[in-house]
């Protein structure tokens, strides 16, 4: 089990100082020394408090939508991974295949962000389980979704409008876009860093480079075009005019990106990657834009309703756990693991009533709420793997 004292801490910023990739000792509580037996415990504690909420009928979650729904689903798989167990199997395939043949291609309201939320889940039920129809899943769904996968001199299927080669005398080759539906111009990093992801992970179960090589483009893409100088993800760009509409910063972008990358630079052994990674990492979880100096995140603080951004800082928190699981850095393996403690101490100290928690990780408690237990399983899911 991985504990580590303040003091070891100090002696990570003084040895990691090259790489700045040191704690800041201004976080709260990044560090936990519970057994894996109770990380567990309390993670799947925390899911039996939402499965009650699940429609069969519908693979839907009352009080939750669609594309969080199949984060549930994630976090459910994930926990059966990490933890070693099956205690989840029956409703996550159950789950999924219900969502698949209801919804073609798992998308339901048109967007190919929906079907890859739930393509990946899929993914992650085959991982877990070893089940062959969850891995067809999401390889049918990839291969729906690959068509608005902008190509080499701004090719792409599906659309009625021009699609430029270049903007601002970059690549748009690996972008992806939001939405099948011929008018839409919209291409963003969370579509491109999902497609990455599942590209990636795809790439380990099969020897056909097509999915290596869009995991690749799609890298790319996020790493030239779309990215500040503070070296955090942006969230979108017009696919046919080039504009910007905005300048957005939000934890999924950089969750899923770190994701991808963790699993990309595996695939193929190159250094850029692992280098790009760390440097992400790092940037991501010391950034002043969602979190203050006692490093809780802020963002999706939403007590009374649900919204789309109460789930984002959830992908963030499982984007850097398989990071963490995958990388052989000792600095960005201890500065992940106390991140991850940090919003994992937040919940349980701050934010929970019980077993149910709030969506503001700084509290105060609350009673159950469907949003607040989804932005929480995926923290009491990573803290299984990232303290053992």
């Amino acid at each position: 089990m991985l504990v580590t004292s303040s003091l070891s801490i100090l002696a990570l910023v003084v040895a990691s100082a090259a790489q700045d990739l040191g704690v800041p000792l201004s976080w709260r509580k990044f560090s936990d020394s519970r057994s894996k037996a109770e990380h567990i415990s309390i993670a799947q504690a925390g899911i039996d408090q939402l499965t009650p909420q699940l429609d069969a009928s519908t693979a839907q979650f009352n009080g939750i939508g669609y594309w969080q729904a199949g984060n549930v689903i994630s976090a459910m798989a994930n926990q059966d991974h990490f933890a070693g167990m099956t205690t989840n199997k029956a409703i996550v395939l159950n789950t999924l295949n219900t969502a698949f043949s209801k919804y073609q291609n798992f998308d339901q309201f048109g967007f190919n962000d929906d079907a890859l939320w739930w393509a990946t889940a899929a993914y992650y039920a085959f991982r877990a389980y070893g089940d062959t129809n969850a891995l067809n899943q999401a390889i049918a769904t990839w291969q729906h979704v690959s068509q608005f996968a902008i190509a080499d001199g701004g090719r792409v299927s599906g659309k009625s409008f021009t699609v430029p080669a270049t903007c601002n005398g970059i690549t748009m080759t690996g972008a992806v876009f939001w939405r099948p539906t011929a008018d839409d111009q919209g291409v963003n990093s969370i579509t491109t860093g999902l497609f990455l992801t599942l590209s990636a992970f795809l790439a380990t179960t099969s020897s056909d480079v097509k999915y290596k090589n869009a995991a690749i483009a799609s890298a790319n893409w996020i790493k030239n075009q779309n990215m500040n100088s503070a070296g955090l993800v942006l969230d979108s760009v017009n696919g046919h005019d080039c504009s910007r509409p905005n300048d957005w910063l939000f934890t999924y972008n950089n969750g899923k990106y770190i994701e991808g990358l963790a699993v990309l630079a595996d695939v193929t052994g190159d250094q850029q990657w692992y280098s790009l990674l760390a440097n992400l990492v790092n940037n991501a979880v010391k950034t002043n834009t969602w979190e203050g100096s006692d490093g809780i995140i802020t963002e999706g603080a939403s007590p009374n309703e649900n919204n789309d951004g109460v789930g984002f800082k959830a992908v963030f928190i499982r984007g850097l756990n398989e990071a963490f699981v995958r990388t052989t850095n000792r600095g960005l393996n201890i500065l992940i693991h106390s991140y991850i403690d940090v919003q994992y101490n937040a919940l349980l100290d701050l934010a929970s009533n019980g077993n149910t928690y709030s969506s503001a990780w700084h509290g105060p408690p609350q009673g159950f709420t469907a949003w607040g237990q989804l932005a929480a399983l995926d923290v009491l899911v990573s803290a299984i793997s990232a303290n053992t």
